[in-house]
């Protein structure tokens, strides 16, 4: 059994462009912005209320990094899922400022685009970058049960 957890997942919609930097290396690193909404209905008025959280996402998986780079755009409904990440730092004017984010990296890091028109791209891709559809298996018809 594991000592610790840290996973986060969201099911959300991009609230702008993917931004895609390379480090000194020519690694991609792709950073999203994504929105969650709950909606619920205020019992003294009736009236439905909704909060929007928005929450950044940093993919250094190369895999998934050109998934995001090549499918998504402002609007891409997306399942993901990675780790939570906190950091602080100094800046320019001497403040401290913090940070947490859901760091896409690693094998246990998954993006489903779930965009309707996109279809061919929104079966989990692994960091690999191979597909974790059950239909990609073309030995199933050998299995003698």
């Amino acid at each position: 059994m594991a000592g610790s957890i840290n996973e986060a997942t969201l099911l959300g919609n991009l609230g702008k462009d993917p931004d895609v930097r390379k480090t000194q290396e020519g690694k991609e690193i792709v950073t999203l912005s994504v929105a969650t909404s709950e909606s619920w209905r205020d019992k003294s008025t009736g009236e439905r209320k909704e909060r929007v959280e928005w929450h950044r996402v940093v993919i250094f998986n190369d895999a998934l990094a050109g998934i995001a780079r090549d499918f998504l755009r402002k609007g891409s409904k997306v399942y993901l899922r990675g780790q939570l990440q906190s950091r602080k730092w100094v800046d320019q004017s001497g403040q401290e400022k913090y940070a947490t984010e859901i760091i896409l990296q690693g094998f246990n890091s998954v993006l489903v685009l779930l965009d309707p028109k996109r279809e061919e791209a929104s079966r989990p891709v692994s960091e690999t970058g191979t597909s974790q559809s059950a239909g990609d298996n073309d030995d199933l018809d050998s299995i003698p049960f």
